[in-house]
């Protein structure tokens, strides 16, 4: 699994330096800018062969309109990303490792990353027969060692990597470097690219349509999602909105620090959330809430796929059902506010004071009027 960065190409020069052959770098496009000409010489330069991946498509339709639905953040602080895409990783690998015939299926993973059971798990559900893990479980390179040797091998282009970073459409997420320690820490303003405010922006109106809990619309304008997404990234992302700082739990439920940048991603689950309180009943909605981090426990532990993760999206994918409209936002670089939530459903009063005399001559219209009537 071949992305281009550091820890994939060091792995490539390791390998050939062990005198591995037949060696098929594959590199999955969910969103991030992919130089297929540059990976093919990276890759030549190794002594392997380079395939891309175009998993775009499969990526939303699996990952991110199951997330949208499932409000998918871990404890409601930041938007889940990684979780989403490594079963549709695992699954074009390996249906490609298959057609080759291969007998190992390598990935960068480390014991510090929750990617390793997650691509472990997802590999193993797609039924792969060969042998596959990650060789970095068993011998720990620092990201230093590995761009000094690299850079004595010639390769010089990532001497100079610190974040470590994942990038897909739905979000961009980094760690490690400045970002190490939780108690002291700084956040390179040139690590973000979605999220770097422009000042002369003045305040926008923006509208999001749904419809069965599925984003299907902006400003009117009827949109495939993956569309819709990149609008939001930088109509959202423009003025500073999207960043996200939290600590993610490992397996061992250790905690490290990681950054993002979504602006689309929170947006639409605000938006959504707004429709889902103005549709479901009191009882359902905290169902939901409660199966949603079901749903994201599974996902970030590598149980995509399982009975429970199952369960909790088919139920979470019920309760979506109906709930629809549009949530028109106020933004400008402090906030990004609704001043419209209109349900296909409602349960929200529009007139207080008529909902007022109407639940009183319900509950109590029989017994007073008679009392108040000879008073009066």
């Amino acid at each position: 699994m071949f992305s281009g960065g550091l820890d994939s190409t060091y792995l490539l020069f390791r390998l050939q330096r062990l005198g591995f052959t037949n060696i098929h770098a594959v590199a999955v496009d969910l969103g991030a800018s992919v130089d297929e000409e540059e990976l093919t010489k990276k890759a030549a330069r190794f002594g392997a062969s380079f395939k891309y991946l175009d998993g775009r498509e499969l990526f939303v339709k699996q990952g991110v309109m199951p997330a949208i639905r499932a409000h998918a953040k871990y404890m409601g602080v930041y938007p889940i990303s990684s979780s989403l895409t490594r079963p549709v990783i695992a699954r074009l690998i390996t249906d490609s490792a298959r057609d080759l015939n291969a007998g190992l299926l390598l990935h960068t993973a480390n014991l510090s990353q929750n990617s390793l059971p997650r691509l472990n798990n997802s590999i193993v559900r797609c039924g792969f027969s060969g042998e596959c893990g990650s060789p970095y479980v068993h011998s720990v390179v620092s990201r230093e060692k590995k761009a000094e040797e690299l850079a004595a091998a010639g390769l010089t282009i990532t001497s100079d990597c610190n974040l470590s970073g994942d990038e897909n459409l739905w979000c961009r997420e980094f760690e490690g470097g400045p970002l190490n320690d939780p108690e002291v820490f700084s956040i390179p303003e040139d690590a973000y690219e979605w999220t770097r405010p422009c000042n002369h922006d003045s305040t926008k109106k923006l509208t999001l349509g749904f419809e069965n809990g599925s984003l299907v619309s902006v400003d009117g304008n009827k949109l495939p999602l993956i569309e819709a997404i990149a609008l939001l990234n930088n109509e959202v992302g423009k003025f500073g909105h999207g960043r996200f700082v939290g600590l993610e739990p490992l397996s061992t439920d250790h905690k490290v620090l990681e950054v993002r940048e979504a602006p689309a991603a929170a947006i639409i689950m605000d938006a959504l959330r707004h429709l889902e309180i103005a549709t479901l009943d009191t009882n359902a909605l905290e169902l939901k809430q409660q199966l949603e981090q079901k749903w994201v426990r599974d996902a970030i532990s590598g149980h995509w796929g399982s009975i429970r993760h199952t369960m909790c999206d088919a139920a979470i994918a019920s309760a979506s059902n109906g709930v629809g409209g549009s949530v028109t936002y106020d933004i400008d670089h402090k906030c990004y506010l609704p001043c419209s939530i209109v349900a296909q459903n409602p349960r929200y009063v529009r007139n207080r004071d008529a909902w007022e005399l109407e639940q009183s001559q319900l509950l109590y219209g029989k017994r007073l009027g008679p009392i108040l009537g000879s008073a009066l």
